[in-house]
């Protein structure tokens, strides 16, 4: 197997690559990303890819013979509504070059994650089912939508292996936030260690799915190894992890932090959180493919401190 993971720099794509190594080599997985300079050893073997230059895709694809594509590179919700035009061009053109490339070169499987910023306010905000009402209020959200639908037609159209996740807020301290309006929830337990405070842009009584990065990883590589045929939803899975408010997580870093404070001051990431689903049914993810989360909120904080603590220079 030779993997290609685009948009390899970002949050997922830091520890998803480091994951496939351990499992398939080193020289199994090619990351790649727009950035040119200053790339870490661990990225390695690494090569510059902007995901609009189709050309440039395929050039990489056979120089490394690769047969397996984690396609992550993407605008996120936040960033998409300061500028929706790359937010669609990124999203949408990104994805159609590497669907396209895949097809002419028979690529044998993508993974493409797609969010739950694909729901919108009309959405059954409690326990949101795998097949509901999809009418999102964002570019971002616009542009997974979208995505899963070409997907999914690329599917039936063409027997492609192609499978993606809704992602919730994913929480991690090995990368720093990448402009989603669930950043939050990782900023927090930055400004907690260094600052003991935290200004909030959403307000305390948001509740939002959220979900550990170890069991963000653990899921995308059990459902990219499950086999194919035993799959009855494609590019759209619904993936639960825990749900909590801005206000709950708060209070379970006092625990660990007892001086931390927080006060909060929302501003248009509100608008967009209150379109989404408080939770997740993820039923058919477990049904057809084994999925079970292992965080909860107070294993969750407990491991975040732990780690950034270390990461960040700050003695328990």
């Amino acid at each position: 197997m030779k993997i290609l993971i685009t948009g390899a720099l970002g949050q997922i794509g830091s520890e998803l690559s480091s994951a496939l190594k351990k499992i398939y080599g080193n020289n199994s997985v090619i990351t790649s990303d727009l950035h040119t300079k200053n790339i870490k050893d661990e990225f390695q073997p690494y090569e510059t890819l902007d995901i609009l230059d189709k050309n440039a895709l395929v050039n990489i694809i056979k120089k490394h013979n690769i047969d397996t594509i984690y396609h992550l590179a993407a605008i996120l919700s936040a960033t998409g509504e300061k500028n929706p035009q790359l937010c669609f061009d990124v999203n949408i053109t990104g994805l159609y070059n590497v669907l396209e490339v895949a097809r002419e070169l028979k690529i044998k499987q993508i993974i493409c994650p797609s969010s739950i910023a694909v729901f919108g306010p009309e959405t059954p905000r409690n326990n949101t089912p795998q097949q509901t009402i999809i009418l999102p209020k964002t570019m971002y959200g616009i542009t997974k939508a979208s995505g899963e639908l070409i997907c999914d037609y690329y599917v039936k159209k063409y027997h492609m292996d192609i499978r993606g996740l809704r992602y919730p807020g994913l929480i991690s301290y090995k990368a720093p936030p990448g402009g989603g309006t669930t950043d939050y929830a990782v900023e927090i337990f930055y400004e907690a260690i260094k600052h003991k405070s935290y200004k909030c842009f959403l307000e305390a009584k948001t509740v939002l799915p959220m979900m550990y990065m170890e069991d963000a990883i653990r899921g995308t590589i059990q459902l990219a190894q499950t086999d194919f045929q035993k799959l009855k939803n494609f590019s759209n899975f619904n993936f639960a992890g825990i749900s909590f408010s801005c206000e709950e997580l708060a209070d379970e870093i006092k625990k660990h932090i007892p001086e931390f404070t927080i006060s909060y001051a929302p501003d248009f990431r509100q608008q967009i959180a209150n379109s989404w689903p408080q939770s997740i049914d993820d039923s058919e993810a477990q049904k057809q493919w084994g999925w079970k989360a292992e965080f909860n909120l107070e294993k969750m904080t407990a491991d975040m401190l732990k780690n950034l603590r270390i990461k960040l220079g700050f003695s328990e």
